[in-house]
């Protein structure tokens, strides 16, 4: 099985009323949901680990999760409010306005001894659920217990307007990348985590305190990534009409946490054995996975039989 941890909300996304005055669509979104839905979409076993409230908001993501397969025996239900996330689409980037204080999501915690970790071949950790105290612990708590059987997936997905002091959510990124032996960010990402270091410079401190595989996601520019035995690989975006690029980073991560489970290169040793031709594969079908998601409105990521295993 894979799992998912992390966050679990609703996305007010933009869109336009039939007089074209500007509207706002509920969608369920949270990155960590969005990955494990893309994942179990493209039929990986998939479980997700957070809160999920009883509410409103909260029967919608529990009704979409398990429309997509998603397992939710290992969520927790409460009834908290669900978080909610209004979008804006300025120059192309998604901007959020998070309303967080007191849900689901942030009083999440983990249950030791839920998870029988041996029969879970990768945890995918990040996002909005690391920026708070009480979220990072939880999660680290989690990542300890998983990281002797099962692949650690980290994406940071940033969200600076979460940030109340950045020097110290740059250490706690740090922590969790030296944990992780799959890391997938953004080139936004980037640039807020490590400024104008170079790409590679980063890729290989990473990789040399044993991440094993690092990757740039670059919007147009397609992806770049970086492997201590299969070398640097770089692959193109498929050319789309983009909808919106919500839940686009979300979708390539489950693409490819799905394929690399298909090629039988997931656990960590044999994430660490794939070839480079393996991993291009794996790449370009992430990112074709992404590129779909940019044609719908929202975090929809594809189903199986949407696409082509043959990237």
């Amino acid at each position: 099985m894979l799992i998912a941890c992390g966050d679990a909300l609703i996305d007010f996304v933009p869109t336009r009323n039939e007089e074209g005055r500007e509207a706002l669509m509920p969608a369920v979104g949270g990155s960590c949901l969005n990955v494990a839905i893309g994942m179990a979409r493209l039929g990986a076993p998939t479980g997700f680990v957070g809160g999920i409230s009883t509410d409103l908001f909260g029967r919608m993501i529990a009704d979409h999760a398990t429309g997509s397969n998603v397992m939710l025996d290992l969520a927790t239900r409460s009834d908290h409010q669900t978080t909610l996330a209004f979008v804006r689409i300025v120059a192309g980037e998604s901007h959020y306005a998070f309303y967080d204080a007191e849900t689901a999501t942030r009083n999440w915690t983990y249950r030791r001894g839920s998870i029988p970790f041996d029969t879970v071949e990768a945890v995918h950790v990040g996002s909005t659920t690391l920026v708070n105290d009480q979220g990072a612990r939880e999660t680290k708590a989690l990542i300890a217990d998983a990281r002797a059987s099962s692949t650690i997936s980290f994406d940071p997905n940033c969200r600076p307007n979460l940030v109340k002091d950045k020097p110290a959510y740059l250490a706690r990124m740090a922590e969790f990348a030296a944990s992780a032996d799959l890391i997938k960010m953004s080139d936004v990402d980037f640039a807020y985590l490590f400024g104008d270091e170079a790409y590679q410079q980063r890729a290989n401190v990473l990789l040399g305190q044993g991440t094993s595989l690092v990757v740039i996601t670059r919007g147009n520019d397609g992806a770049i990534a970086w492997h201590a035995r299969a070398g640097q690989i770089e692959v193109q975006a498929p050319k789309i009409e983009v909808a919106d690029t919500i839940g686009a980073g979300d979708s390539f991560q489950a693409a490819l946490l799905a394929v690399l489970h298909e090629q039988g290169r997931l656990s960590r040793q044999q994430l660490k054995d794939i070839s480079t031709e393996e991993l291009r594969r794996a790449l370009s079908f992430a990112a074709h996975c992404a590129g779909l998601t940019c044609t719908l409105p929202g975090a929809d990521p594809p189903w199986s039989h949407e696409i082509n295993w043959s990237w």
